[in-house]
């Protein structure tokens, strides 16, 4: 594999580069274009790479990338998951250079999406492409990637259901996560659900001056961050009535296994730029991201919030609210829980309506099955390390359907890392996670 690298790795970036100049970004309409651009390019790449087969998919929302080349009906079969679409990349002033003009330096590839999720996905496709070039493909291997992660996927569960049998599998591959550390390797065995929600206030029909009437109406601001703060009390737990009721308790050996995870936390917060960490009170840091449920407030605002003053007292104000969830917990039953505690604790005056923008259920995977023991053999033989199991804190809600769908479980080989900045300006992956996560791909083809 190095040898093929490094003969090929000019061609490898320029390849990668022209996926990361299309500003694929799902969640506005006026980039449907790209969209397509972007899905027409991987489909040009599978093809190269050696698919028998790749097309672009229409769903309801945006296409679906489907590509296949199988080799024996008796041999296992691994569906490569992965997403072409990309975050906003607002606010474009932080960025060091053009979020959408690749370039390399200080060893990593800086753009949008470098590493969430085309870096990522973009290395299966080259571990691909060696495997058919040296004649070592064994396995019936398949590509989904889909244009709508970064939005909660709503198309891709009823366009998987509907072609179950084009995509069926023993396992899903897929690198969409994080490692603990370049140096310490790690493989995801779970991760967190996910329910989006918004809170909007109403109070009076119009802007007011706030000289007028200040102090004597009800502000939606006001009330709104009344609503939000006692959302959590003061041991950092949710206060949604029903909120833990799932929740799943982890023996003390438990979290004494995923306490080997190396963690320092001093590292933790200068690498944020904070002085101290906070959340529910009796546990760490790792167990509040991995194994326990969170509520935060993703966004908040009303009024007037432009350059000089203005002085207004608001019509409306609104928050968007995620609330992480762990794998017993059910998105839609959580997020029922949110609308029913906010409409119960509406303050006088105010008027508050709840919007269900989208979810999904969190999964866990035995770190006892073949695949994983077969991502641990090839990410040793290449980290010199045995990589660690963790548990992941962010969500990829589809997973749990495809899971469902297709009953086969997925195997999280993620490469990135937490300085990648992946939803934030200066999204970066480094090149020599690049290098290892192509050894390491193509090595589990050779374990499993």
């Amino acid at each position: 594999m190095e040898k093929y690298y490094a003969e090929n790795r000019e061609r490898f970036l320029n390849e990668l580069f022209s996926l990361l100049e299309i500003p694929s970004i799902s969640s506005d309409p006026a980039h449907k274009e790209d969209m397509h651009r972007c899905a027409a390019r991987l489909k040009e790449l599978l093809l190269a790479a050696g698919a028998d087969k790749a097309e672009v998919c229409p769903t309801e929302g945006h296409p679906v990338v489907f590509a296949q080349r199988l080799t024996d009906p008796k041999a296992p079969t691994i569906l490569v998951y992965g997403h072409y679409d990309v975050q906003p990349v607002d606010p474009i002033e932080l960025w060091k250079s053009d979020p959408f003009k690749p370039e390399i330096r200080e060893d990593a590839i800086w753009a949008r999406g470098a590493n969430d999720d085309k870096g990522q996905a973009f290395m299966h496709i080259k571990a691909f492409e060696y495997l058919v070039a040296k004649g070592l493909q064994r396995h019936n291997i398949k590509f989904i990637l889909e244009g709508e992660e970064e939005i909660g996927s709503p198309s891709l569960a009823k366009w998987a259901s509907e072609h179950k049998d084009l995509l069926a599998c023993d396992i899903m591959l897929v690198s969409d996560t994080t490692m603990l550390d370049e140096k310490v390797p790690s493989i995801n065995c779970g991760m967190r659900g996910l329910s989006y929600m918004e809170i909007e206030v109403t109070g009076p029909d119009k802007d007011l001056h706030s000289g007028h009437y200040g102090g004597a109406v009800v502000n939606p601001i006001n009330a709104l961050c009344g609503i939000v703060d006692r959302l959590i009390d003061e041991n950092g737990r949710v206060t949604i009535e029903g909120f833990y009721d799932d929740v799943v308790e982890l023996s003390a050996s438990d979290r004494e296994q995923l306490a080997r995870a190396p963690f320092n936390q001093e590292e933790y917060n200068a690498n944020i730029g904070i002085s101290e960490v906070d959340g529910e009170k009796g546990y760490s840091t790792l167990e509040r991201t991995g194994i326990r449920p969170s509520l935060d407030v993703n966004g908040i605002w009303g009024g007037f919030t432009g350059v000089g003053s203005k002085t207004v007292l608001p019509s409306v104000a609104h928050a968007k609210i995620s609330m992480r969830l762990v794998p017993n917990q059910d998105s839609e039953k959580i997020s029922q829980l949110f609308e029913k505690h906010i409409l119960a604790h509406v303050p006088k005056g105010v008027k508050v309506k709840v919007i269900h923008h989208h979810g999904g259920n969190g999964f866990l995977i035995p770190i006892s099955s073949p695949a994983y023991k077969a991502a641990s053999r090839a990410m040793t033989e290449v980290y010199g390390i045995e990589p660690v199991p963790s548990r992941g804190g962010g969500s990829i809600p589809v997973l749990a359907d495809m899971q469902r769908i297709l009953d086969a479980d997925p195997l999280l080989m993620g490469f990135g890392l937490e300085r990648d900045c992946i939803h934030s300006p200066n999204e970066s992956y480094l090149l020599s996670q690049f290098d290892k996560g192509l050894r390491s791909i193509a090595l589990f083809y050779k374990y499993f």
